[in-house]
């Protein structure tokens, strides 16, 4: 039942990145790989849509200085500038 679980929400999200993907900035649509942008989709993987800019950077910002413990956000956040962050952070924000 976890594995059938699991599958749909991967579906769910692999359908949701197309749709992410089309007019979000350079980096973000690589969010939808893990943060759901379907409100609702069940994930353990906290929502990001709508949490305010600010949140966003400095979550991004303490994944990539090792302040705040993750899974793989550590890596992910390395990847990014705080000139990319922003209009991601700007753009997610606006998501609802």
């Amino acid at each position: 039942m976890k594995l059938l679980s699991a599958m749909a929400v991967a579906a769910v999200a692999a359908v949701s990145s197309a749709a992410f993907a089309a007019d979000a900035p350079p980096g973000a649509a690589a969010c939808s790989g893990c943060h759901a942008t379907n409100a609702g989709a069940e994930t353990p993987v906290p929502k990001i849509h709508g949490k305010s800019a600010a949140d966003i950077t400095a979550a991004m910002t303490a994944f990539r200085d090792g302040s705040k413990p993750g899974t793989v956000m550590g890596r992910i956040a390395k990847g990014f500038t705080d000139d990319e962050m922003k209009p991601i952070a700007a753009w997610l924000e606006q998501q609802k």
